[in-house]
């Protein structure tokens, strides 16, 4: 039987991490084909995923795509969809069958967020509450409460979708990503949901820079609010942002960024429908309110 769901890893320098998602993705009755991208890692991922995985895809990036490697990855798979998995995570067993299952149901379904259960307590994401109780207006066919984001990790994407979005911002390499990518998925149509029974797993790893990622991230949300949203509602985000971000170097290193990079966005904008903003603007109150949302590290 044709495999409906492709999984596409994406690593740099996590070798133990990556070992213990492949053996978990290999455990999965769906058996889906995975490709992992080794963003030029320097302690010998690659060669390990091919000596204990040969089953796997492997593309041997020759520098850092960051998350631009996902794209690398499903130009590798030929299924109609494909589930992203951070090398820190794994999917449940029966998640990616009941994913494809909605995915071919509802043709206008572009994207399926994953309920997270963070490792190794078993307990919610604190993002939860958010996404079970997202006020986004949708349409009763959705299976799930209909939503403006995505968790990059943790979902699963119709491939037309992704690839006619555009996949992941060359521009916004990582850290906040997915942001954009969902606003353009969400512009052309396509409705985005999460599901309480497709679950997956987060054991976050040690091996990271928090205030590099941080400092992405207050970046990368300030372009896309001021790549997509109307100037009112662009300013709005710019003005929660900065006062919800700790004042200190990071912080301002990337908002020193961020305005950097003002010529190549005003160049860029195209600002979403007024359906799509509305949604953005019922989204700020819980935003505000939420308190998985702080700019740490």
């Amino acid at each position: 039987m044709r495999a409906r769901v492709g999984v596409v890893v994406i690593t740099k320098d996590r070798r133990r991490e990556l070992m213990r998602t492949l053996s978990r993705l290999a455990e999965l009755p769906e058996r889906p084909p995975v490709v992992v991208v080794d963003n030029a890692s320097g302690d010998g991922t690659a060669d390990e995923v091919a000596r204990r995985h040969p089953e796997v895809g492997l593309i041997r990036a020759g520098t850092n795509l960051g998350a631009v490697g996902r794209n690398v990855g499903t130009d590798a798979l030929a299924t109609p969809y494909v589930a992203f998995c951070d090398d820190d995570s794994w999917w449940e067993p029966g998640a990616l069958e009941r994913a494809a299952d909605l995915l071919d149901t509802h043709p206008r379904l572009g994207a399926i967020t994953a309920r997270l259960l963070v490792e190794p307590s078993g307990e919610e994401d604190p993002l939860t509450p958010e996404l079970r109780n997202s006020p986004v207006p949708g349409p009763e066919w959705l299976p799930g409460p209909a939503i403006l984001g995505i968790l990059a990790g943790v979902s699963v994407l119709r491939t037309e979708a992704f690839r006619g979005a555009g996949g992941f911002s060359e521009r916004l390499w990582l850290g906040g990503e997915e942001e954009l990518l969902a606003l353009d998925l969400a512009s052309a149509g396509w409705w985005l949901c999460w599901d309480e029974r497709t679950v997956a797993h987060h054991h976050a790893s040690q091996v990271r820079d928090p205030r590099r990622r941080r400092q992405q991230g207050i970046r990368n949300t300030l372009w896309t609010a001021w790549l997509r949203r109307p100037w009112r509602g662009a300013l709005g985000h710019t003005r929660e942002v900065l006062g919800s971000a700790p004042k200190d170097r990071t912080s301002a290193a990337a908002v020193a960024e961020a305005v950097r990079g003002l010529p190549w966005v005003l160049r860029a904008r195209r600002t979403v429908p007024p359906h799509v903003e509305e949604g953005l603007r019922l989204l700020a109150g819980p935003r505000k309110r939420s308190r998985a949302r702080r700019y740490v590290g």
